[in-house]
């Protein structure tokens, strides 16, 4: 059971949408509008092209994603680095550790020690009742607040990835 990690292609973006259709079904029932809750083939293309959009394979199917918006992008996070959205888990998988794995490979491979960066940023729904305790359990810490017109307050997060720097 070998796990492989690439950036995702225009080709996987159906298997992309009906991951994130089942992955973000609790998210739809809490009433929380995350953009990934509600999205068409259309944001998902739009993602994979436009953001560094990260998949989890194994057995040839995906079971996680992630996906970084970086601070050129048309949707840049609010430090001026890479910010993390976008993660999706198959929740068929089980509770196998697979998003804390994905979420531990893109941190260390890609943003430490590819991109070099001194922290990633996130934003997750003050109203989410587990996230903001799982991300400060990883390691994130909050870093600030804002009303983005969503419904709820955008609470974000940072984690330090390299202290040379």
């Amino acid at each position: 059971m070998q796990r492989q990690y690439r950036l995702a292609k225009d080709s996987d973006a159906e298997e992309l949408l009906a991951l994130t259709w089942r992955a973000y079904e609790p998210v739809r029932k809490l009433g929380i509008n995350f953009a990934a809750a509600h999205a068409d083939l259309e944001l998902v293309l739009n993602n994979i092209r436009k953001n560094a959009c990260y998949v989890m394979k194994e057995d040839g199917r995906i079971i996680a994603t992630i996906s970084l918006r970086m601070p050129w992008g048309q949707q840049p996070g609010p430090y001026g680095v890479p910010h993390i959205w976008w993660f999706a888990v198959d929740p068929d998988t089980g509770k196998k550790g697979v998003g804390s794995e994905l979420l531990q490979w893109v941190e260390q491979t890609v943003l430490r020690d590819t991109l070099k960066v001194p922290f990633v940023s996130l934003g997750t729904a003050d109203k989410h009742p587990w996230l903001i305790d799982m991300y400060e359990r990883k390691g994130y810490v909050r870093a600030g607040e804002r009303d983005l017109g969503k419904g709820h307050i955008t609470i974000y997060m940072k984690k330090e990835l390299r202290t040379d720097i």
